[in-house]
């Protein structure tokens, strides 16, 4: 024991802090809303705790050392064969065992959250198959707090309330309590890496030093657990605003016995179990429990307070390498995540989550219609960028769940049309695909948004909204039939005897775009190392949600030669099925030695990508099963499917195995969303997102564009003859125009859609000889200015 003097740890401020493993192999919460923390579990013990909402975590993680006082120390995490297991159907409860490899002894712990306190419960035994360790071994603690999101500046105590033993943390205003049912012994605060609970045990394989504080750095906690006879006893970890809030929970919470809080909670969830119509267990493979638990994961990642925003992935991708200035994470929402995960809610017959979600986008939306890149729960961006996919998706949640009835009393109009009015003024170039890495004209994003506007316009026609409705068609025909002009190569190299092809993305400059860009020419420069490359030669299989979304023949020869292709480059045969990766020479993902993606890697296969390729498959008439087994094995020990597999040869030394998870993001929600759509797109025997006045549209009797769209975010330079030239602009303008080289002057008074909040001019280049050249300029009426400079289109 360390001399009274010696009160305060050495070594502040202790080593870099560090985030854990993004390979999480549960995640947990109570269902309750009056619980506001949420756990994460990984190689056999807890990582990050959340409190109090769902995108900020508090811990590194939390294990047990295990020690004989003379000849050995192990940690749970490194030394010790782990299990995980669901005791109860339909429940986030977990039975964690991890057995020391000879057979000497195993911890086994029963993990969950108080049902109603934000206090994390940890029933734990420890039962002993070496009687010469009976009497010998040690329980210790070890608990490594990143309060408020951060390692550093974290500050720790020992401290007592009456006769209780307690091990408190604090950073900024959250407040963490620990304590032991039985209770500790002793106790110490220290820093990371120079006097922390770790270093003291390795040492000697004894607890030496009982520091009592641990001010300002990256502490840890240790506290050594009261045995007693029956080796069994429950670690609690309760949380709060204050340190009197965090106290009153914990005693509040270790006031009821265990086996009564295990009860609550497995009643809370299992009171929000499927409904038999919406069982799908002979559309799976393994009779049905990836998809409840799919369900539950994808419940468990909504904020409790801001209720409908439902985070990514409660991980750290690469968290190991991570440290406080990579804040974010996943534990944010990206618009794109969240439409995916409560759309598969919806698919389970779960409405009142994606309705939350639904109005959670309204809420947040800008008012020029768009949505950030991402942002924390509270609706603050994160990330900067624009992409149109996540502007066009929630017009498509809103369409599911009106044709689901499921809006209730909320109407959202005014969203749909800020949303589609945007959509129009930006489009039809994105600022980012929906891998957030490049701009240009992008299949995935132009299927999302003519997707889109399809049920806009759809749903303009059933409120009697009719010239609204035709003025949605008409730019929704546009983009229709434009996307293989601005998305197909007819010059691919990758491939010998198959030229023409969709292409990952048409790039063009984000600020200034290419309205003709030609997708033989273009480069792209590729994000996270990947280079420079002809854009004819970079491949995805972003085109696949044209057909999903029902905007073109699954049969279509395009289609199938794209496929061919894609196949060709990026399909890898795993263990557990087919694998696709994003594209070629992606650079996000594991490295080829197996380390850690440090701005630069090896993009691997994406199960999103199964699923997808399931997708088309139900489309074409066949059937997705084994893409729904794919996925299934895909998982791992506790059921969360990865961001990314390894899709290389075993590196054992880098814990790395063919067709299993790498460090990336898991689980991802977008992952397990795509499994519970695919199951449920089976049953139905149609794509579940498919957009059914899309696929009338487009697919089975196919219309024709009468309209070429000029606006200043695309100012096209020529249109065909015959074609109505549309110009569409976001304020009240007077066009000056001629097409005899200002031998005669006109004026065209824009006119206002006012549904949409956009002012046009019809042209009909039909009335013009062909070859003329139509010049043009703006008066604006609002500011009484010339726009100062002219455009010319060619009538060719």
């Amino acid at each position: 024991m360390n001399p009274p003097e010696n009160t305060v740890a050495f070594g502040a401020p202790g080593i870099e802090p560090r985030w854990t493993s993004s390979a999480k192999e549960g995640v947990g919460t109570a269902y309750h809303t009056s619980c506001r923390l949420w756990f994460t579990l990984s190689h056999g013990i807890l990582n990050e705790i959340y409190y109090p909402h769902v995108d900020q975590p508090n811990t590194r993680d939390f294990q047990f050392l295990i020690s004989d006082g003379e000849t050995f120390c192990h940690e749970e995490k490194r030394d010790l064969n782990h299990l995980i297991e669901y005791p109860e159907r339909d429940c986030l409860f977990y039975r964690l065992t991890n057995s020391e490899p000879r057979g000497r002894y195993r911890v086994i712990k029963h993990v969950l959250t108080d049902p109603h306190l934000s206090v994390l419960l940890v029933h734990t035994k420890l039962e002993l198959f070496d009687e010469s360790l009976r009497g010998k071994l040690r329980l210790y603690a070890l608990l490594a707090p990143h309060m408020a999101g951060r390692g550093a500046g974290n500050s720790g105590w020992c401290s007592e309330i009456g006769a209780v033993k307690l091990i408190h943390a604090q950073r900024e205003n959250v407040h963490l309590i620990m304590a032991s049912s039985t209770g500790f012994s002793r106790r110490s605060v220290g820093y990371v890496g120079f006097s922390d609970g770790w270093q003291d045990l390795m040492h000697n394989f004894k607890m030496d030093w009982e520091f009592q504080e641990a001010i300002n750095g990256n502490i840890a906690s240790t506290g050594e657990v009261n045995l007693g006879d029956s080796g069994e006893f429950t670690i609690a970890v309760a949380f709060g605003r204050s340190y009197q809030s965090a106290a009153t929970k914990l005693f509040q919470s270790m006031a009821e016995p265990f086996e009564s809080h295990r009860q609550g909670y497995v009643r809370q969830w299992q009171r929000a179990v499927v409904n038999p119509e919406f069982d799908f267990s002979t559309d799976t493979s393994d009779g049905g429990g990836m998809y409840r638990l799919s369900r539950c994961v994808l419940l468990a990642h909504e904020d409790k307070v801001f209720q409908g925003a439902i985070v990514a992935s409660m991980s750290i991708p690469w968290g190991e390498t991570k440290g406080d200035t990579d804040l974010g994470g996943y534990h944010l929402v990206w618009t794109r995540d969240l439409v995916q995960s409560a759309s598969a809610l919806l698919a389970t017959g779960q409405s009142s989550t994606p309705l939350r979600a639904l109005i959670w986008l309204a809420a947040i939306q800008r008012p020029d219609g768009s949505f950030p890149q991402n942002s924390w729960i509270d609706g603050t961006a994160y990330w900067s960028g624009l992409q149109l996919d996540q502007v066009a998706l929630p017009i498509l949640l809103a369409w599911r769940l009106h044709k689901h009835d499921a809006l209730g009393l909320f109407n959202p109009r005014v969203m749909i049309v800020r949303a589609a009015a945007h959509l129009i003024l930006q489009g039809p170039v994105t600022t980012q695909d929906r891998w957030e890495e490049n701009a240009g004209y992008s299949p995935s994003t132009l299927a999302t948004v003519i997707a889109a506007f399809a049920s806009a316009a759809e749903w303009a026609k059933e409120f009697g909204k009719m010239e609204v409705a035709d003025f949605i068609f008409a730019y929704a025909d546009w983009l229709a039939a434009h996307v293989d002009e601005w998305t197909v190569t007819t010059k691919g190299e990758l491939v010998e005897g198959f030229p023409r092809h969709y292409i990952r993305i048409n790039p063009t400059d984000p600020n200034t775009p290419d309205p003709h860009a030609d997708p033989n020419t273009a480069m792209i420069q590729i994000a996270n190392g990947g280079g420079l490359h002809p854009a004819r030669n970079i491949v995805g299989g972003d085109f696949l949600l044209l057909v999903r979304f029902g905007i073109r023949d699954p049969n279509d020869p395009l289609v199938r030669d794209s496929i061919e292709v894609i196949d060709r480059v990026l399909k890898y045969d795993l263990p557990q099925g087919p694998g696709w990766r994003r594209y070629n020479h992606d650079g996000y993902g594991q490295k080829d030695d197996g380390s850690a993606f440090d701005g630069t890697g090896v993009g691997r296969c994406w199960p999103i990508l199964t699923g997808e390729r399931g997708h088309y498959h139900l489309a074409a008439g066949r059937d997705p099963k084994p893409f729904i087994k794919a996925m299934e094995d895909f998982a791992n020990q506790g059921g969360m499917i990865t961001e990314q597999l390894w899709d290389g040869p075993d590196l054992p030394d880098r814990h790395m195995k063919r067709g299993c998870p790498t460090g990336a993001a898991m689980p991802l929600c977008w992952s397990h969303s795509e499994y519970v759509s695919l199951v449920r797109s089976r049953h139905d025997g149609v794509c579940f997102a498919r957009v059914e006045p899309a696929f009338q549209r487009y697919v089975l009797d196919p219309v024709q564009s009468h309209y070429e769209i000029w606006s200043l975010r695309h100012p096209l330079r020529s249109v065909s003859h015959g074609k109505i030239l549309r110009i569409i602009l976001a304020t009240e303008a007077t066009i000056v125009w001629s097409i005899d080289d200002w031998a005669r002057r006109n004026e065209s008074h824009t006119s206002h859609r006012d549904e949409l909040d956009l002012w046009f001019v019809d042209f009909p280049t039909a009335e013009w000889p062909s070859g003329s050249v139509f010049a043009f300029t703006f008066f604006w009426k609002r500011d009484q200015r010339w726009e100062g400079r002219n455009w010319q289109v060619s009538v060719l």
